[in-house]
């Protein structure tokens, strides 16, 4: 399982040990970007502040290792924050995307099933992050959706429970949902268009998105589309190797 946290890296934004251990068991790409004004090119960011941010970034990706999975880190300027995440995800065939927020240990992950997300990479993300931790999953189902299939959260209640997850199931209207997110320490939600910067447009994905200071992740639809590029990457996997690439678009 592989998830791409995105980072403002020149802005001191970082990721909350709460985090950083509730994705112990995952393969994670921590992105560096920062974005660049028009008037300026990504490769006169890259020479004058390249080497600063790569240091950050390799720190959290230890952070990561240390907790006990496989971390690499990119760094990318760009005029497009939210193409190079999608693109980054597509090459590296995320499972999920972290929005960091903050957090302290996670106990209470809150998992919501609304809409036409991918039912099953959510369950089997909550199973790899959650089966057999003191984690207390609650679900929830919050649209006028589900009607068409109203043994959704029981069958992955069902499945995660299999698995060796603490579930407890629910089925709101979304104004419990929104109440109900500043009680947990974590939320799951699915990415609901084929686009990344499409999640958090749209009543629901506002109102959740706001209702918590803590991390958010975002479990991928199964195919994605790549953009074009107009950034200087560096990438490094596990910290021992390095390559830099120039592109044009982004």
């Amino acid at each position: 399982m592989r998830v791409v946290v995105p980072v403002e890296v020149l802005e001191g934004e970082t990721v909350s040990a709460g985090l950083v251990g509730l994705l112990a068991s995952a393969d994670i790409t921590v992105l560096g970007y920062h974005v660049v004004p028009e008037q300026t090119s990504p490769e006169q960011m890259q020479e004058q502040f390249g080497e600063r941010a790569r240091a950050a970034l390799e720190d959290l990706a230890a952070e990561f290792r240390t907790a006990g999975g496989q971390a690499d880190f990119r760094l990318v300027f760009t005029h497009d924050r939210d193409q190079t995440v999608d693109r980054v995800v597509d090459e590296v065939d995320a499972e999920a995307v972290a929005i960091t927020g903050t957090t302290g240990e996670v106990g209470r992950l809150l998992v919501s099933l609304s809409g036409d997300v991918a039912v099953d990479r959510i369950t089997a993300f909550v199973t790899a992050v959650a089966a057999d931790r003191p984690i207390e999953v609650t679900l929830l189902s919050a649209t006028e959706e589900e009607a068409a299939e109203p043994g959704r959260i029981e069958a992955v209640a069902d499945a995660l429970a299999d698995a060796g997850v603490d579930v407890a199931a629910d089925d709101p209207p979304l104004d419990a949902l929104v109440d109900t997110v500043p009680g947990h320490d974590a939320v799951v939600v699915g990415e609901r268009a084929p686009s990344l910067s499409s999640i958090l447009l749209g009543d629901f994905e506002e109102r959740v998105a706001a209702a918590t200071v803590g991390p958010v992740l975002v479990v991928q639809r199964p195919t994605g589309e790549s953009g074009d590029e107009n950034e200087q990457e560096e990438f490094r996997h596990s910290g021992e190797r390095a390559t830099e690439r120039a592109g044009s678009g982004e």
